[in-house]
């Protein structure tokens, strides 16, 4: 059957695509108020991504996650301004370039800052034009002495425009609250889970020796896709027999043979929010021996992680008694290389992640784990000299008291696994 054959049977078997998922305009701005409350004694300026910032051609225009988390604004050029005051709403307005009509013709139409429906759109209560930016900065620094902005290039532009304030990075601030998810963010990162669930489970289905590995990565992006999400969370990862130790191989070229270890590190972007999983599947047989031998260390490790995830448990690799620590202890303690070894060293990674706007999304590495976050726990092996390569990644929620795993739908039992293989 070719690749095509499979995306519209498989299409014809997908449950409707949900209903598309959003995050209101007051959490937008309850998230601006938090940052003004971060950050008191200064005015935070962040500059959203023009159309040039990034690939277009490629991967067409996406918004700066900072400035999208604190904005929702996903349209080309525009300026983010928060002021904080003293026992009173912060101030906060977003500049809108004018509208280019040749510029349009090119890329589609853009709000202008005095569109009739632009404090609608927006979800501010101030919309200006972009020519005003440096009165407001200057208006902004006569009660305040610090800016505050994001990036090399935001702080350099800064420095010009006020010269004698010292321009200070508030990332880490903002991390810090990326770093808590609210209610609806949860919704949609498990949405997002759920449609990558979809996708894995329909390349278990059709991943056949002989298949390229770009085929297998097609079919997987094609059943995200069917389900309402717009983009690929990074580029996929698909890769076959030695491929499976290269951690982001994603030139997806080789064909696949029977009996190899097939390692799948594919996920969804639904609505600006990203998954992450990996699952290490065998193609055209069982498990053999050593295979599952490897599996089954790499299953082990993750379990002890994911036993370990609650509140105050740190991920760093550095931090003593983190989950890293757990997971290498793990590995280094069960089963040897073909030298006799421990296969500590074959771990060559850390074992989580936060996720959310971004795949690996903003984190302190200070912060201990809390109530509302979500990471990645993923554990690996990668032996070249045996062309042998296991990753097993899921999403975990954080709870009061321990964790969830939000892709616990998606099988890890080796058995489990083979059952559903071409199926």
């Amino acid at each position: 059957m070719s690749v095509m054959a499979v995306w519209l049977a498989l299409a014809s078997a997908l449950p409707a695509t949900s209903a598309v998922l959003e995050v209101p305009h007051s959490e937008y701005r309850a998230r601006r108020e938090a940052l003004a409350k971060a950050l008191p004694v200064g005015v935070t300026i962040l500059f959203g991504r023009a159309e040039t910032d990034n690939d277009d051609l490629r991967s067409g225009f996406y918004q700066e996650s900072n400035f999208a988390y604190l904005s929702g604004w996903l349209e080309p050029g525009a300026v983010l301004l928060i002021e904080p005051r003293e026992n009173a709403p912060s101030r906060e307005i977003i500049f809108l370039p004018q509208r280019d009509a040749t510029k349009e013709r090119w890329t589609g139409h853009k709000t202008a800052p005095d569109d009739a429906n632009a404090r609608e759109l927006t979800g501010f209560d101030t919309v200006m034009p972009m020519e005003k930016l440096e009165a407001e900065v200057k208006s902004s620094l006569d009660r305040l002495r610090i800016v505050y902005t994001v990036g090399d290039p935001s702080m350099a532009s800064l420095k010009v425009l006020a010269p004698l304030r010292p321009v200070e990075n508030a990332a880490p601030a903002i991390a810090r609250l990326r770093m808590h998810k609210s209610t609806r963010e949860i919704e949609m990162l498990q949405h997002s889970a759920d449609a990558t669930i979809a996708a894995h489970r329909a390349a278990w289905r059709r991943a056949t020796p002989g298949m390229f590995e770009y085929q297998v990565a097609a079919l997987m992006t094609q059943v995200y896709f069917d389900q309402g999400c717009q983009r690929s969370a990074y580029a996929p990862i698909v890769g076959s027999g030695p491929n499976a130790t290269i951690l982001h191989y994603s030139r997806n070229a080789r064909r696949i043979d029977r009996g190899e270890l097939l390692l799948m590190d594919v996920a969804a972007e639904c609505a600006g929010y990203a998954a992450d999983v990996t699952r290490t599947v065998p193609v055209g047989a069982p498990f053999d021996k050593r295979q599952r031998e490897i599996y089954d260390i790499v299953l082990g490790a993750q379990n002890a992680v994911i036993a370990a995830v609650k509140p105050g448990a740190l991920i760093g690799k550095n931090s003593p008694g983190s989950l890293y620590r757990i997971a290498f202890d793990y590995i280094n303690t069960h089963g040897q290389d073909l030298h006799g070894e421990p296969l500590g060293k074959y771990f060559i990674h850390g074992v989580s992640h936060h996720v959310g706007l971004d795949v690996h999304d903003a984190w302190d590495p200070e912060t201990p784990l809390e109530e509302g976050m979500v990471i990645t726990v993923e554990p690996g092996i990668y032996i070249p000299e045996e062309n042998l390569g296991v990753r097993i990644e899921d999403m975990v929620l954080v709870t009061k008291d321990g964790a969830r795993v939000m892709t616990s739908a998606l099988p890890r039992e080796p058995g489990d696994i083979e059952k559903a293989i071409g199926r």
